[in-house]
């Protein structure tokens, strides 16, 4: 009953927040065209309920990359151009992934999209609900908490799951993105477990 309401508050919240942000998504899609030749979108498949995969959807933020280059990024990496920049910074690039919201695919809040691969068999627990756009990780340090401790708290988060400690999450999500804070680790890179 509950995971059912979450679903509708997903539904619902998704919908009013693509209407209000729609006008300035077109604007962040001009300005990733203007900026760079290649999509608007940049689309990487990752694991989903129940490991069934899908495609996140984000705002390009680098020039397409040749085969064999990493996806890993660093706050300097060349690849990532200007406009691009100025949307991680602000996390900007991650307003398409209400489309995916809408979708089925994810959900407001939950823990990170990742790579299949990238996941431990202890930690599918955190495949037993949807991914979030926002989560406890994003909340309690982002990018300066080192990865095993991102797990461990994704993992805790769906083991504790219950409607209020979204609504917490999601308060709690506002001054981080206005802060701009962690967005890259410490040493500058924004890593996946290798």
């Amino acid at each position: 009953m509950a995971k059912g309401l979450k679903r509708i508050v997903d539904l619902v919240v998704s919908l009013i927040l693509l209407v209000l942000v729609g006008p300035v998504m077109l604007i962040i899609a001009i300005a990733v065209v203007w900026d760079s030749p290649g999509e608007v979108f940049f689309r990487q498949t990752r694991a989903g309920l129940r490991r069934r995969e899908f495609k996140v959807i984000k705002f390009r933020s680098m020039k397409h990359w040749g085969p064999g280059e990493s996806h890993v990024t660093s706050s300097n990496d060349p690849r990532v151009t200007r406009v691009g920049r100025f949307l991680r910074q602000r996390s900007l690039d991650e307003l398409p992934q209400l489309i995916n919201v809408l979708k089925g695919d994810m959900s407001l809040v939950g823990p990170r999209p990742l790579l299949l691969e990238s996941i431990r068999p202890e930690e599918m627990v955190r495949l037993e609900m949807r991914p979030g756009v926002t989560g406890l990780v994003a909340v309690s340090g982002r990018q300066s908490l080192p990865w095993d401790r991102r797990m461990m708290l994704d993992c805790w988060y769906v083991q504790n799951w219950n409607i209020w400690l979204d609504v917490r999450i999601l308060l709690r999500t506002i001054p981080v993105v206005l802060s701009q804070a962690n967005v890259y680790d410490a040493d500058g890179e924004a890593k996946a477990r290798s």
